[in-house]
């Protein structure tokens, strides 16, 4: 929707279409232990330059060429100076909000599970 509303879009250029492959996932046991193999996940990654001469990168999780190609025109345009500022508030602003929202709904639902525990003192020392 942030791309429709955009009323100058600018012309763009591939330097690397969108293309999906696989990628190994890596973690830590307490994220400090030794590093394992997770597994694989899809990423879609795709590099792109817009006629200002900004160049756009995106990997995305998944196969959808789409949200790479946007992720990385999104990418191109905020590093234009004259295009950051209204960026910002049509763009981030909204979704700084709905990541804000959804982190609240979350601790919410902790929250209301939380336990309290206590220690009884017995009297004996």
């Amino acid at each position: 929707s942030a791309w429709s509303a955009l009323e100058d879009k600018p012309s763009w250029r591939w330097l690397r279409k969108p293309e999906t492959g696989l990628v190994m996932v890596r973690g830590r046991a307490g994220g400090t232990g030794r590093a394992f193999n997770l597994g694989e996940m899809s990423v879609t990654r795709c590099v792109l330059v817009t006629e200002e001469g900004h160049s756009g990168h995106a990997y995305v999780a998944g196969s959808d060429r789409r949200h790479a190609e946007l992720a990385a025109l999104f990418d191109a345009l905020l590093q234009d100076e004259t295009r950051r500022q209204a960026l910002d508030r049509a763009l981030l602003t909204p979704l700084r909000h709905k990541r804000a929202a959804r982190e609240r709904d979350r601790c919410e639902d902790s929250a209301s599970s939380k336990v309290e525990f206590f220690t009884m003192v017995r009297g004996e020392d």
